[in-house]
């Protein structure tokens, strides 16, 4: 499991401790013997924490707004029915569900972009189409880092496509051919940036893009 789902799942699990705490300070699920304060404080936060963890027009915050707009404004409900919500993003978040869902958001968004590029290429617009390809690359290596818990920011800054490159490969995330793969990929990708249109072909970007969809579908982030 990525750090950062661990991180996530001990925001809900304290959240959940905290509504534990006031139900046993209460005769009622919905705590409504308690002071407002307190209830107001504890459903804030658990609809703020559903909203921010969950993806978005995901079920949990499609129901967490259905419940509020149907509730008006009572609490009746509302506590029994965030937990349930939170239990459940916890436990989809625990066995890896959402990770898939983010996996295959990247994969159709890529996809749709190596498409575009390699309609480029076939229509003999080598150099936008090394470009977009090279794009993919770099953001690749991003949500790579973020799925198995390297830092995507060095000294506050965004950390360039090769550093990400050599820490994924020094982690083992890949392999060494796919590294240095990438490294070769990214230079391509630097000519057409910045003008060195003569230094590669058309083919040289066909081959590109058809092994950058091979490489995304091998290491899906």
């Amino acid at each position: 499991m990525p750090v950062n789902n661990q991180a996530v799942l001990k925001q809900i699990d304290s959240l959940l401790d905290q509504y534990s705490a006031s139900r046993a300070r209460s005769q009622y699920d919905d705590l409504s013997d308690l002071p407002h304060e307190i209830q107001a404080e504890l459903l804030t936060r658990m609809a703020a924490t559903i909203e921010r963890l969950a993806p978005a027009k995901s079920r949990y915050v499609e129901t967490l707004q259905q419940e509020i707009k149907s509730a008006g404004a009572t609490n009746i409900y509302l506590f029994t029915i965030f937990v349930g919500i939170l239990r459940a993003l916890k436990a989809d978040i625990a066995e890896g569900y959402l990770e898939s869902l983010a996996e295959l958001i990247h994969a159709d968004m890529f996809g749709d972009l190596l498409e575009m590029a390699g309609y480029l290429s076939e229509q003999g617009y080598k150099d936008p189409a090394a470009v977009i390809a090279g794009t993919v690359v770099e953001q690749h290596l991003r949500n790579l880092c973020t799925k198995h818990g390297i830092s995507v920011e060095q000294g506050g800054r965004p950390k360039k496509a090769d550093t990400m490159n050599s820490e994924l490969g020094g982690a083992d995330v890949y392999s060494k051919l796919d590294q240095k793969s990438v490294t070769a990929w990214m230079d391509l990708r630097n000519k057409a940036a910045h003008g060195k249109y003569s230094e590669y072909t058309n083919d040289q970007v066909a081959l590109l893009i058809q092994s950058i969809r091979d490489f995304v579908s091998r290491n899906p982030a």
